[in-house]
């Protein structure tokens, strides 16, 4: 599917994004090391679970609404918030207010805005984007995410430390951007949304009746084993994932701590910029040819080696404490993740009604989500027992998702060999 014949829609979505991404990748990875500093190791971990617990609980709905008003205006409600909350938290940077817990309420809001986002996000492409194409589309959305990864961290290293303040307000100043291109140039795509009186139905009801019907309507689509071990394994190796920017940044910094590089002298924080870019770096130009590389294997191989490849890598990430073995661990921890772009929406939409599928999208995104909660724990936990048994635990709980793959697409494929 040539560019050129997308809907307008992902055409603007692409830039807007692409702006948003990089400006918000000059802060995340950061964002551990900043919060560590001036609250201190276990308080961060605490409340990056209460977050990304409010993240879950917001996400879910997200879906809902996306579902019954619309993808548009979904996306437009979540960066208006998210931009409020880059907002809130640079004020809460600045030198004459210097809260780092106002920033975090800043940061903790942003989180639960883009929760909204991504459900009405990967459904959008599935109404657009004929069945045979979305792995593509996805893979190409991807592929501009990691663009963003490698060039925000490389500025983030720069000047984050440096300009936090103006850092943030760029974030806002991009969600605002976006929030222009999306109310000037987009289109409503959702089923029910642009039934007007199935939207009026669904509007008349009360919070409580939503409620009601999502607790409903997640319990019917967890019943389905298939998706349900696709979300256990997803949620696994989602924690995993998480520690590039919450594990990764505090072992380069206490564990290898400053270091050379061709002669170079790095800090932590430099090499922890240099590692998080590589993986960009490799994500961003190897996307598209490893996504077809992978079409050629079975998926139930393709995600079972994947999980494997990211325990070998978090192995090595804590055996080989140097630069260079921080690097090759990367390498192999990029090439992980690149096995599985692009396949993953695509199996989503796949088991997904057509009126239902903002749900089950925002259902698939209790992978990351509940993988943000867990994740924190790593960095309680390192406190206890160190660092280099973390990352064996970590590394074995990869292993163990690959294996829930394994049995999930096994039943999978035994179901549509009956359908048939």
């Amino acid at each position: 599917m040539k560019f050129k014949d997308w809907d307008i829609n992902l055409k603007v979505r692409l830039f807007g994004e692409a702006l948003l991404d990089i400006s918000f990748w000059t802060v995340f990875p950061f964002l551990t090391l900043y919060f560590s500093d001036s609250l201190g190791r276990t308080l961060t971990s605490m409340l990056l679970i209460v977050s990304q617990i409010l993240a879950v609980i917001t996400g879910l709905l997200g879906g809902y609404f996306a579902d019954t008003y619309g993808r548009k205006r979904m996306m437009s409600i979540s960066v208006i918030g998210e931009g409020i909350g880059f907002l809130i938290f640079a004020l809460g940077a600045t030198h004459w207010v210097d809260s780092p817990y106002l920033s975090f309420f800043g940061f903790t809001l942003a989180s639960i805005f883009m929760s909204f986002y991504q459900p009405a996000s990967q459904a959008m492409i599935a109404d657009v984007v004929d069945p045979r194409y979305r792995s593509h589309v996805y893979s190409i959305f991807y592929m501009m995410i990691n663009v963003a990864v490698v060039i925000g961290p490389i500025l983030g290293s720069i000047v984050f430390h440096d300009f936090t303040v103006e850092t943030l307000l760029a974030i806002a100043f991009f969600d605002l951007v976006l929030l222009f291109l999306l109310q000037k140039f987009g289109h409503e795509t959702a089923p029910l949304a642009l039934n007007p009186e199935l939207r009026k139905a669904q509007s008349d009801k009360s919070l409580a009746t939503v409620l009601l019907e999502q607790i409903k309507n997640y319990k019917l689509i967890f019943k389905d084993k298939i998706f349900f071990l696709y979300i256990l394994a997803g949620v696994i190796i989602a924690q995993a994932t998480m520690q590039l920017d919450l594990l990764f940044p505090l072992f380069i910094k206490e564990v290898i701590g400053e270091s050379t590089l061709f002669g170079i002298t790095l800090s932590g924080e430099r090499l922890f910029g240099i590692v998080v870019s590589i993986n960009g770096f490799f994500v961003a130009a190897l996307t598209v040819i490893v996504s077809r590389l992978m079409s050629r294997y079975r998926e139930k191989l393709v995600f079972m080696n994947s999980s494997f490849l990211y325990g070998v890598a978090l192995f090595l990430f804590a055996a080989v404490a140097t630069p260079w073995g921080a690097i090759i661990a990367i390498i192999l921890y990029s090439f992980a993740e690149l096995m599985t772009v692009g396949i993953q929406q695509n199996f989503v939409s796949k088991l997904a009604p057509e009126d239902k599928r903002a749900m089950y999208f925002s259902a698939a995104g209790l992978r990351y989500t509940l993988g943000k909660v867990i994740a924190p724990f790593a960095i309680t936990i390192s406190a206890f027992i160190g660092y280099f048994f973390t990352f064996i635990i970590i590394a074995v709980l990869a292993v163990i998702s690959g294996i829930i793959y394994y049995v999930m697409y096994s039943q999978y494929e035994r179901s549509s060999r009956a359908l048939k």
